[in-house]
């Protein structure tokens, strides 16, 4: 069966009031925020709602809180995959994907970049296979999606703000729904 867009917000307010790792901000409140960063780039309604799902693979395990803490990769890029691919294109399912990714080559090709990122960004891009080789960086950007991938990782870095006001979750249900196949017009976050 496929999932409805309600299947996915739910998670959203259910579990995304769980704390984000080691960062200072919930789930929701971290894609709340990283998604805010988008819309006010003006990015595209797939590009804003990647934003918004992006770690949507630490929501729908239950390894709990603190998986990079005990040393384990949840592998988040991907376990959302199968849920968010049944009915979301590419342009919004590649970014994520590629997010993890991002990180290890912005490290590889930005020197400053590792000084942006949190203590819990760091312990994990251990954990993600450290930071690209150059052969590897230049091939990660050569991917579709990757300059997206690339976009929202570095809004992800920076949507970790104590009490930053947001918009909250059902703003971007429009934006979902654009991008959502077969859903009905008037779902309204539960």
């Amino acid at each position: 069966m496929n999932p409805t867009l309600s299947s996915i917000l739910d998670i959203l307010t259910i579990k995304g009031s769980a704390q984000y790792g080691q960062e200072a901000v919930s789930q929701l409140e971290h894609a709340l925020q990283c998604a805010t960063l988008a819309e006010s780039a003006q990015q595209s309604h797939e590009l804003i709602a990647a934003c918004l799902l992006h770690d949507l693979g630490h929501l729908v395990h239950d390894w709990g809180e603190d998986a990079a803490v005990r040393g384990l990769d949840d592998r988040h890029e991907y376990r959302a995959m199968p849920l968010l691919k049944a009915q979301f294109s590419p342009a919004v399912t590649e970014p994520i994907r590629l997010h993890v990714a991002a990180k290890r080559y912005l490290c590889a090709v930005d020197p400053t970049y590792w000084e942006l990122l949190s203590a819990a960004s760091r312990h994990s891009l251990d954990l993600q296979g450290g930071v690209f080789s150059a052969q590897a960086a230049q091939a990660f950007i050569r991917q579709p999606y990757a300059q997206d991938a690339v976009k929202l990782r570095l809004w992800d870095e920076q949507a970790k703000v104590a009490n930053l006001p947001t918009p909250p979750l059902d703003h971007f249900v429009g934006i979902l729904q654009a991008c959502f196949s077969g859903v009905p017009s008037t779902l309204q976050p539960s």
